[in-house]
C-alpha cells in the first residue's frame, strides 16, 4: 500500500462546518482510522462525505446499507448466472473458464483498487446486524480481503478515507465502536442554520432568512410528529417562497405558513403541523 500524504480538511464550497468538526475529520485522516457520525436525519452526516471529496479533491464511492446485506455483497460480487448463460450460449468474448472474468468489486473493493486514494462513505451503518459491522471493520484493519472463488487476496493499494454514519436506530458494538472514532453531529442552532442558508441562498434577504427560520425551529416543536423537518426541507421551502411571486416574507409574521407539505412529509405529520399553528 502506498504511503498517503495527509491534506487538511477545513470545509467545502457549500458545506458549513465548525471546528471540532473539522479537527475530528483531520484527526481522523491522520490516524488513518474510520469516522463515525451519529446524529438525526437532516444533520449534514452524509453531505461531509461529499465535502470531504470535494474540498480534497477525492473519488466519492458511496455503500448504501440494507438491513439484509452480506459483507461479502460490499467487497465483491460473483456473477454466477452470466458465466452459466456465456459457457450455455458461447457468445461470449470472455473466457469462461476464467472465474475471474467475472467478479465485480462492490463499493468497498472498488476502493481497496482504485489507483488514487478515496473517501468511502459507508451510509447508515446501524441497518446492519452486529456481524457485518464488526467483520466490516475488520475488512478496515487489515485494508485486505480473499475472494474465494479464485483464490485471491484483494489488498489496498491506497488507504481510504473512511466516513460512517448511522442515525442512532440501534446500537453499535463495543468492538464496533472502540475502532472508529466518533462525532455526534448535533442539529443546527439558529445561527448556524442561517450561515447554511447564506452559503445556498447568497442573495436572501435577512428579512426572509430570519423569519423563514424563526418559522422553522417553531414547527420542529409542534407536538406528536414523527419526523422533523430537517435543513433540506427548510431550504427546498425556501426555494418555494421564492418560487411563488405572490408570496410576501411578512406573512411569515402573520402566522401564514405556504407548502406545509414541503416541510412534512408524512400525512400524520403534516396534519398536526395544521392543527396546532392554524395554517
Amino acid at each position: 500500500m502506498t504511503e498517503q500524504n495527509f491534506h487538511r480538511f477545513g470545509g467545502a464550497s457549500r458545506y458549513v462546518l465548525d471546528d471540532e468538526l473539522a479537527k475530528i475529520v483531520n484527526v481522523s485522516m491522520a490516524l488513518e482510522m474510520p469516522l463515525l457520525l451519529k446524529g438525526e436525519p437532516g444533520t449534514g452526516k452524509t453531505m461531509l462525505a461529499h465535502a470531504i471529496a470535494e474540498s480534497l479533491e477525492m473519488p466519492l464511492l458511496t455503500l448504501n446499507v440494507k438491513s439484509s446485506m452480506k459483507l461479502v455483497e460490499a467487497l465483491y460480487h460473483y456473477d454466477t448466472l452470466t458465466r452459466l448463460n456465456d459457457s450455455r450460449f458461447g457468445d461470449s468474448s470472455r473466457d469462461v473458464s476464467n472465474i475471474s472474468e467475472y467478479i465485480r468489486m462492490g463499493k468497498i473493493g472498488q476502493a481497496f483498487v482504485a489507483d488514487r486514494r478515496v473517501v468511502l462513505l459507508i451510509d447508515e451503518i446501524d441497518k446492519a446486524d452486529t456481524d457485518f459491522q464488526d467483520d466490516m471493520l475488520d475488512v478496515l484493519d487489515q485494508m485486505q480481503f480473499d475472494i474465494m472463488e479464485i483464490d485471491q487476496t484483494v489488498k489496498a493499494r491506497c488507504r481510504p478515507v473512511v466516513i460512517i454514519t448511522s442515525n442512532a436506530k440501534k446500537d453499535l458494538s463495543d468492538p464496533f465502536l472502540g475502532r472508529c472514532n466518533f462525532h455526534h453531529i448535533a442539529f443546527p442552532e439558529p445561527e448556524m442554520m442561517r450561515s447554511i442558508i447564506a452559503v445556498h441562498f447568497p442573495d436572501l434577504s435577512d428579512d426572509l432568512a430570519h423569519a423563514a427560520v424563526n418559522a422553522f425551529y417553531h414547527l420542529r416543536l409542534v407536538e406528536g410528529i414523527e419526523k422533523k423537518p430537517a435543513t433540506r426541507e427548510l431550504l427546498n421551502w425556501i426555494r418555494a417562497l421564492k418560487a411563488d411571486p405572490d408570496f410576501r416574507t411578512e406573512a411569515l409574521g402573520d402566522g401564514a405558513l405556504p407548502y406545509l407539505g414541503v416541510l412534512f412529509k408524512k400525512t400524520g405529520d403534516l396534519e398536526r403541523a395544521m392543527a396546532q399553528t392554524g395554517a
